[in-house]
């Protein structure tokens, strides 16, 4: 019987980091009690939700059958690239342009065409992290190169 391998290795990584996660903050912060929580209480408890998730997504994978996956390599180096054009970009290139720049990248491999559905999704997605980040969160991200 094939199984359907991406949701049973997709779901164990994201159990694997959930887990990591937690025992992480449960190591080095105090989780508290329930009336008095401590700054370990929020990374434990996101961290159990994303292994609770990574064993949803996996658990039920393993009766699923599923269909032959072909490696798309080309897929995986544009998602790779976009990381670290966004990680490396944040403060030299600022919020707005390192977030754009790593949207367009990622939605290179897609097998939609078009130019206008990608600048249409890079100003969503770039609009939403800014008011996410800077306007709600107050961080103190660069929302532009410095010159």
């Amino acid at each position: 019987m094939k199984r359907d391998w991406p949701d049973i290795w997709g779901g164990l990584a994201l159990a694997l980091v959930g887990l990591a996660a937690a025992g992480w903050a449960w190591v080095h912060y105090d989780p508290g009690t329930l009336r008095r929580m401590g700054p370990g209480a929020f990374p434990l408890g996101l961290g159990l939700a994303l292994a609770g998730l990574g064993a949803a997504i996996a658990v039920p994978a393993l009766r699923r059958a599923g269909a032959p996956v072909k490696p798309e390599p080309w897929a995986a180096a544009c998602v790779l690239a976009a990381i670290l054009v966004f990680g490396l970009g944040l403060r030299p290139l600022g919020l707005v342009l390192a977030t754009a720049s790593a949207v367009l990248i990622s939605t290179l491999p897609a097998p939609r065409p078009g130019a206008v559905w990608r600048l249409v999704l890079a100003a969503l997605v770039t609009a939403l992290t800014v008011v996410l980040f800077h306007v709600g969160l107050q961080m103190t991200l660069p929302l532009w190169p410095r010159l």
